[in-house]
């Protein structure tokens, strides 16, 4: 049952994590999202079939990344810093929701509990500063531009591969991931928990 129930919190989570990105580039000037049908809160459209299957795998996954083209913005780089944190920003704002939601209400259920958790370890793990991850264009965009390219090229190839190792590779009965992401998500939590 906590399978199905983070199964689909999660697809909750990174579909309205998606949307957001979509949203904001859009509002911005980017035609690129609603071009690619990316502007709507279609699951289906943002679902990524290895982010998918890695749901039920290793309870973890992505959806498909939201094509931008920041040469449409009046602003390239302070708008793509907007976008890339609209997605975690949505994140935390459903998180607090459902936080609130309990503290007025003191209504709550394991299920909102869970995708309040959901939501916010996802937030705070989009914003590690790698590729292919959110704080990643967050990081390079407040980089000059010489030293965001020499960074992008060094790290884009092996991104994915790194926050993979982060992921599956242990570290004192943990990984690096959830080094970084369970104290910051603990803390929500119990703000609102």
């Amino acid at each position: 049952m906590d399978i199905i129930i983070s199964a689909i919190g999660l697809l909750i989570a990174v579909t309205i994590h998606e949307f957001s990105h979509a949203f904001v580039a859009d509002r911005l000037g980017d035609p690129t999202p609603a071009a690619a049908g990316r502007l709507t809160l279609n699951p289906i459209a943002h679902l990524d079939p290895l982010g998918t299957l890695m749901i039920f795998i290793a309870h973890f996954g992505w959806g498909k990344p939201v094509p931008i083209d920041p040469y449409n913005f009046k602003n390239p780089r302070r708008d793509e810093i907007l976008v890339s944190l609209a997605g975690p920003a949505s994140n935390f704002i459903l998180g607090s929701l459902i936080g609130f939601v309990y503290l007025f209400t003191g209504y709550t259920n394991y299920i909102f509990y869970l995708v309040a958790i959901i939501n916010f370890s996802l937030g705070v793990f989009n914003l590690i500063p790698i590729p292919p991850l959110d704080g990643s264009k967050v990081f390079l965009n407040l980089m000059s531009v010489e030293k965001a390219y020499e960074w992008e090229q060094a790290f884009n190839r092996y991104g994915f591969f790194i926050v993979a190792a982060c992921l599956f590779l242990p570290v004192g009965g943990s990984n690096i991931i959830d080094l970084i992401v369970s104290p910051i998500v603990s803390f929500l939590i119990n703000i609102f928990f």
